[in-house]
């Protein structure tokens, strides 16, 4: 059983799915709305001709199309589950995965489904409202949210976490994920970066860790992204500890060095005088500005590691 689903793939049962299938169609309904192949013989931990058998079923139902996508090579053709009657079951009618994408925001989909299949035990929030909900929830408002702002004939839409990349939220840590599609610069993560900052900062400032997980194809993008990521996490070292630390630490240190015996006395002799150096330089440390993450990671997928443009 899937927690986070919530019991919301029993809905397929009128579909005709049920059981382990049930929870995969869901999964990627709410997660990707595209898979491979590959992807379903691993979750579902079977043969690749009953994986290819779950395919065509959905297309014989209506509920799906397999496709060679124009754009991208290596990955065989991709299964898109765009039967709005089976979002709309699962309570996610409007989400865009069911449509049509670009070679670029298909293959993120496909990148950040990988890295669920993996974890899906994690506390993941599939969809936009549930993100919103969840930061809502901990007293962070929607505007130190990521958004953008669409504007067409029906008006103006603001969509919060519009790349829809996966996110999971605990009562200790909040863990984001970014699925890198291949781009030659760390331009996008960087962008990305700045969209999720004060979302990061806000989340740390309630006692919760942030985490970062990068999921990309090849080495080359994987070091990259580790070296930002990692610069997220250094300390910023912006701001200045309170005069009252440094003060105490600095009167510390001139009484070791010139062997006040009285004042180290007031901290109760030299071994508890350099105790409290160490836990005062702690805290200078802290105050001197951390950095908006906690932790930035990457990791590589298998099964899309001979992706390529076209």
């Amino acid at each position: 059983m899937i927690a986070h689903l919530k019991g919301r793939e029993k809905a397929l049962r009128r579909f005709g799915w049920t059981g382990r299938k049930a929870e995969w169609i869901a999964l990627v309904c709410l997660h990707s709305g595209v898979f491979t192949r590959a992807q379903a013989t691993r979750f579902l931990d079977t043969h690749h001709e009953r994986a290819r058998r779950l395919v065509l079923a959905l297309i014989r139902q209506g509920l799906a199309a397999e496709e060679t996508v124009p754009g991208i090579r290596g990955i065989g053709r991709v299964c898109r589950i765009y039967a709005r009657g089976l979002y709309r079951a699962l309570g996610a009618e409007h989400i865009r995965h069911r449509r049509t994408a670009s070679p670029e925001v298909l293959l993120r989909r496909l990148l950040s489904l990988d890295y669920v299949i993996e974890h899906s035990d994690l506390p993941w929030l599939p969809t936009e409202q549930e993100k919103v909900s969840a930061f809502e929830a901990l007293g962070i408002e929607r505007d130190l949210l990521p958004v953008k702002v669409y504007r067409g004939a029906a008006g103006t839409t603001r969509r919060h976490f519009p790349l829809k990349l996966p996110v999971a939220l605990d009562s200790a840590r909040a863990l984001f994920v970014y699925a890198e599609p291949g781009h030659d610069t760390a331009t996008a993560l960087r962008s990305w970066g700045k969209a999720h900052a004060r979302l990061w900062r806000a989340i740390r400032s309630r006692g919760l860790s942030s985490e970062i997980v990068t999921v990309a194809r090849t080495t080359r993008e994987l070091e990259r992204a580790r070296r930002v990521t990692r610069g997220w996490a250094e300390p910023s070292g912006h701001r200045k500890p309170d005069p009252e630390i440094r003060e105490e630490l600095a009167r510390i240190e001139r009484a070791i060095l010139q062997g006040a015996v009285h004042i180290l006395e007031e901290f109760g002799g030299l071994q508890a005088a350099l105790k409290r150096s160490i836990a005062l330089e702690s805290q200078a440390r802290r105050q001197g500005g951390r950095g908006s993450i906690d932790r930035g990671i990457v990791w590589q997928t298998v099964r899309l590691q001979g992706a390529r443009y076209r």
